[in-house]
């Protein structure tokens, strides 16, 4: 087998799909929108990785001798983990809003005697 082909493919084939998913909805939408929302433009970008783990299983098919349909299916095999794994990191990182710092407790204005302590409320008479 070739191995070294297999992991070129495959990783060029996740570069161009996932890097082509991942562009074109952060160019569209920004960092804020979730990669995999459920509107019909981003089912068509989901599109691309289809399109590019057919054509590195297509090209391992056509430039191996031996085991062609084994070889083109570990190629289709590694590229779709290794995209998914892509996939998901991006959103698990570009979809997290950063936190922003809680505002400080503003203190209450008014009589001392009257405040709430937490334990023990003091009332003036």
């Amino acid at each position: 087998m070739r191995w070294k082909m297999l992991i070129v493919a495959a990783l060029v084939a996740t570069v161009a799909g996932a890097g082509a998913v991942v562009g074109i909805m952060y160019g569209v939408y920004g960092s804020r929108r979730p990669i995999l929302s459920p509107d019909i433009f981003t089912f068509g970008t989901l599109l691309i990785p289809v399109a590019a783990v057919t054509f590195a299983s297509i090209f391992i098919y056509r430039h191996t001798a031996r085991r062609r349909t084994l070889q083109a299916m570990l190629t289709a095999l590694i590229a779709i983990i290794l995209m998914l794994t892509a996939l998901t990191i991006v959103a698990v990182f570009l979809t997290h809003a950063p936190s922003e710092p809680r505002p400080a407790p503003t203190p209450k204005s008014g009589n001392v005697a009257s405040a709430d302590y937490g334990l023990i409320k003091f009332r003036a008479s």
